[in-house]
């Protein structure tokens, strides 16, 4: 289910848009944009809610491991520390790390970091959060199997 609108600003996308989600498991998620605050965007964050632990990542651009917090350690934890970075803005530093893996593939010197399939289980997202919206009903995500995707 999804609803986006245009609120404040004479544009032709939406300004501020929610999604609710249900994945095969039966974990619920909540999708919120807005790009409306003042006086400027605050922040971008994922927060992942668990029986087994919980993870918050913010900062300007989604830079900043704020919580984390698990039942079990693992010797990953200890890089939680050494994980965040100083973007110069809400926009962090944009796709340039996609771009050098990309050259870096071209070159030979390296494997792909992400491939077409990831792309488009991201489209086919957002396609659905539209389409949800547009229809004011759930849709299924990915359409062509919808045993496979994500209510």
């Amino acid at each position: 289910m999804a609803k986006t609108a245009t609120q404040a600003r004479r544009i032709e996308a939406e300004d501020s848009g929610i999604a609710i989600l249900k994945f095969r498991s039966g974990a619920l998620g909540v999708i919120e944009v807005n790009v409306l605050t003042y006086p400027k965007n605050l922040e971008g964050s994922i927060t992942i809610l668990g029986e087994r632990g919980s993870v918050k990542v913010g900062g300007t651009a989604v830079n900043k491991i704020e919580h984390w917090s698990f039942a079990d350690s693992d010797p990953d934890d200890k890089l939680v520390e050494s994980s965040g970075t100083n973007p110069p803005n809400v926009y962090g530093f944009g796709h340039e790390g996609y771009y050098r893996n990309v050259l870096a593939v071209l070159r030979g010197e390296a494997r792909p970091e992400t491939d077409g399939r990831a792309g488009r289980k991201s489209l086919e997202l957002i396609l659905g959060i539209y389409e949800a919206d547009r229809m004011m009903r759930e849709v299924l995500i990915p359409r062509r199997d919808e045993s496979a995707g994500v209510r």
